[in-house]
């Protein structure tokens, strides 16, 4: 006989956790899988959170781990989801353990993984000079030599951003073709331009110290922005069969949810967090955990009634 909760949440990040503040405190019954570091943890900080900015990533998930301690009706387990069975109101989740558990709804938290680059130094880089997100990490290196690196069809948009931080900028492409029209932008606004793709990057210690290009190029620079492809932690939502959409600007194939209420196209899973098409950042995890507790519980809430009145009925 499998253990039965109102909710299993498969990742236990800061849209998991959040996930699972708002229906412990609703009186449901919650697991909460996790299933280990989170997306950020290459990072020393974490940035543009509301009351912990600049906490670092780990420290963040003590603080929430803490936070829900105090409520008896939340569990949260080291584990990983290994896949699931069901439908809405009976799904049962099988953990690497070998353990199935069921649950009435289950909320996929499990997010995306960034794929390195095969390119030496790179991954060493990745969130200590190398960054994704500028609003994260932006600020940091403000005024400093910077660099952006990508397709030639999406390098502008990255210069344009980037340039709200730092005027020291040039534009590095992987090797893809860069159309005219670009070309000129970069060239009026004084940004240079090296199509050589990167062969390897180098670190002092503290942070990003060079770029070195196949061509032979070597560009000190104290910052590179690009955006490598992501791809799902978790295969547990195509095992339930949710539908996905690849996402250009991210470069990801998301699970596709219905705006607003965050659930996937099978009825009683939800997602929080950017394994499913939203904007990816803490504070919007946070809101989407917020968020999908709400509704998950409005749904259970109004599954009972029917329960109830059909068997007071009956």
């Amino acid at each position: 006989m499998t253990d039965k909760y109102d909710v299993v949440i498969l990742g236990a990040g800061t849209a998991g956790l959040s996930a699972a503040l708002s229906l412990g405190r609703a009186m449901r019954r919650t697991l909460v899988l996790d299933g280990g570091p989170p997306r950020n943890a290459p990072s020393e900080h974490a940035h543009n959170l509301f009351t912990r900015d600049g906490t670092p990533p780990d420290e963040l998930l003590r603080l929430g781990k803490r936070d829900l301690e105090k409520y008896e009706t939340i569990e949260v387990r080291e584990g990983v989801a290994t896949g699931a069975t069901g439908a809405d109101g009976e799904f049962e989740v099988t953990l690497d353990g070998g353990e199935a558990v069921s649950a009435r709804k289950i909320v996929i938290a499990t997010g995306l993984s960034d794929v390195m680059p095969d390119i030496p130094g790179f991954a060493e880089a990745w969130g200590r000079g190398i960054y994704h997100c500028p609003f994260c990490h932006g600020w940091e290196v403000r005024g400093r030599p910077l660099a952006v690196y990508g397709s030639g069809d999406m390098v502008m948009f990255r210069v344009a951003l980037i340039r709200n931080w730092s005027r020291d900028l040039i534009a590095i492409t992987d090797g893809t073709e860069v159309p005219e029209e670009i070309r000129r932008k970069l060239d009026a606004l004084g940004v240079p331009l090296h199509e050589s793709p990167i062969s390897r990057v180098e670190s002092d210690g503290e942070g990003l110290a060079r770029v070195v290009l196949e061509d032979g190029t070597e560009i000190e620079r104290e910052g590179l922005f690009t955006n490598p492809p992501l791809e799902q932690r978790s295969g547990v939502a195509e095992t339930l069969g949710c539908e996905t959409e690849y996402m250009e600007m991210m470069r990801a194939e998301v699970i596709s949810i219905t705006p607003g209420t965050f659930e996937t196209t099978v009825k009683g899973v939800f997602v929080a967090g950017d394994a499913g098409k939203m904007m990816q950042s803490l504070a919007n995890a946070v809101a989407s955990g917020c968020s999908v507790g709400a509704f998950v519980t409005h749904e259970l809430a109004a599954a009972d009634v029917e329960a109830e009145v059909a068997a007071i009925s009956a």
